[in-house]
């Protein structure tokens, strides 16, 4: 059901109101242009965003898009004068392409509430949470939790080469295609026959016609130098994969998850620390008065969400909609205020309601 089922003004008042209360809690009210530079940010979302966003061009400025959402400029804004900790409330217009779900709005308002603090990471995730949940009101909303964080230490304690560790933790948040790179990597699928070709050749660009394209010859001689050395990398074991393969099928409510993972921990060390810090979180989510015990946690629940997120992860979904998109989400996306501090960073957590949603579900109740 798309915003526009209530009238445009209403949403606007609801957005304002929540954005109030989290200046309440005192967070610094900003609002970042609705125009953004396309050619740094793009790349930041990952890939379905890219895919929906609306750029265009701008003789002064360059490559310009209508912002997807606020998170990313609310980075920019604050790794670039912002003073520590911090925390950031806003609300206002968001646009994305919907056309695979055209019955979906593609502008949209979003009120969202983002926390920059290096004091205590778990608490500032437990705080976001709490108080997204509690701007929610008592709509019969399911809570989805999980951690990216787990799966990508599962895939940096793999014993294999550099290479294939980060094209399957660039792909974490393409569930196919990692799938079919953990496959390949581990022997379960074939090279792709044209690949073997390509391999078995002394010198692939022998025969080829004169090249055409963007690309000069010693970069596909590299690349093609790059396939070899991964066609010559021992398999990944299949008792690794087994041990990725059971982190991801972690989905129990968050005291059982985290007394499997830590079982699963003892086989594979790698995720220990990631592991800490869920064990830290659920005790602080504790203390914001979250029933921890019925909050659901699934490892793999983030990884069609925005490539951003490198950690917690949250959801509130309507029950018996799955129609529709979430009512909130949000997570941590300490790396993302690396890559915009230019090597600086600080942890950084955050989440968005839609207040379109909430009111068309408040009417409907």
């Amino acid at each position: 059901m798309p915003d526009t089922a209530i009238t445009r003004s209403a949403i606007r008042d609801e957005a304002i109101r929540l954005r109030a209360l989290f200046e309440a809690t005192g967070a610094q009210v900003v609002d970042p242009p609705i125009l953004q530079p396309a050619d740094i940010l793009l790349d930041l979302y990952g890939e379905d965003i890219r895919a929906r966003a609306y750029v265009t061009s701008d003789a002064m400025r360059g490559e310009q898009m209508l912002r997807p959402d606020f998170t990313v400029p609310v980075v920019q804004m604050h790794m670039a004068h912002g003073a520590e900790p911090a925390r950031y409330t806003y609300a206002g217009e968001v646009f994305r392409r919907q056309e695979d779900y055209p019955e979906r709005a593609s502008e949209y308002f979003q009120t969202g509430f983002e926390v920059f603090d290096r004091t205590d990471p778990a608490a500032a995730d437990a705080e976001v949470f709490a108080l997204i949940r509690a701007a929610l009101g008592d709509l019969p909303l399911r809570a989805a939790t999980g951690d990216i964080g787990i799966l990508a230490a599962a895939v940096d304690g793999l014993n294999t080469t550099p290479a294939r560790k980060a094209a399957l933790r660039r792909h974490i948040w393409r569930p196919r295609r990692f799938r079919a790179l953990l496959d390949r990597y581990s022997g379960r699928a074939p090279v792709p026959e044209t690949r073997a070709a390509l391999l078995a050749s002394a010198d692939p660009l022998a025969d080829c016609a004169p090249l055409i394209g963007l690309r000069e010859r010693t970069e596909i001689e590299s690349r093609v130098a790059a396939l070899r050395d991964d066609a010559a990398a021992p398999p990944i074991s299949e008792n690794e994969v087994a041990l990725l393969d059971s982190v991801l099928a972690v989905r129990e409510t968050l005291p059982f998850a985290l007394e499997h993972l830590r079982d699963i921990s003892v086989d594979l060390p790698a995720i220990g620390p990631a592991v800490a810090r869920l064990a830290a979180r659920v005790d602080a989510l504790a203390q914001r008065g979250v029933d921890v015990d019925a909050l659901e946690f699934e490892s793999s629940y983030g990884r069609t969400s925005m490539e951003y997120y490198d950690g917690f992860v949250f959801g509130f979904y309507a029950e018996g909609r799955s129609d529709l998109p979430p009512v909130a989400s949000g997570g941590r996306y300490d790396a993302l205020t690396r890559v915009l501090g230019q090597g600086v960073e600080i942890p950084a957590v955050g989440g968005v309601i839609r207040p379109g949603l909430l009111l068309d579900l408040r009417a409907a109740s």
